[in-house]
């Protein structure tokens, strides 16, 4: 009887661990919905996973992120990732193959675009400028149409595209 019961004892602690394990979170059910760009450029892939901030009649700089001179996640919900499968070079500086945090600050008609090696975070709470692999200085654009939904393109040259609200901001990754 002892070893019955004993044995139940067990049972019931391993089937309450498996109920409660965390589920995974379904994050097309959020209100800023997970989205990729993806192109192969000459062999290189590039990647970007981002969540897809709307406007929703509100003003970006005063109700919604980005505010100027401040660190963005570059979209909404977890960092924004930048992945390349080969080392490549933006601006005229090396990124060397790998995922990495991006994040951007805008300073009016100029946007400084951070590939930080430090990809996995929520939003840029913890984001750290030491962990910084490459900043580079980028025009800010007038986008025409007006995008009410945040939006990544990668052409077939390389060239990265983000647009939002009235701005659009890019920059082109070489690849060998």
């Amino acid at each position: 009887m002892k070893k019955i019961l004993s044995l139940a004892v067990i049972a019931s602690l391993f089937s309450f661990g498996t109920f409660a394990q965390k589920k995974a979170e379904d994050k097309s059910k959020r209100p800023s919905p997970p989205a990729t760009a993806t192109a192969t450029v000459n062999g290189t892939v590039i990647t970007i996973n981002y969540s897809v901030l709307s406007l929703k009649g509100r003003t970006i700089g005063t109700d919604v992120e980005p505010k100027a001179g401040q660190v963005w996640r570059t979209g909404a919900n977890e960092a924004t990732t930048f992945e390349v499968s080969k080392d490549v070079t933006i601006a005229g500086n090396k990124l060397p193959a790998g995922k990495y945090g991006l994040f951007t600050i805008y300073n009016g008609g100029e946007a400084t675009v951070i590939f930080n090696k430090t990809w996995d975070q929520w939003g840029a709470y913890d984001y750290k400028e030491a962990a910084d692999a490459l900043r580079i200085k980028v025009p800010v654009g007038k986008a025409s149409p007006v995008a009410d939904k945040f939006n990544f393109t990668i052409d077939a040259s390389g060239k990265v595209t983000w647009v939002w609200g009235d701005t659009s901001t890019s920059f082109e990754v070489k690849t060998s």
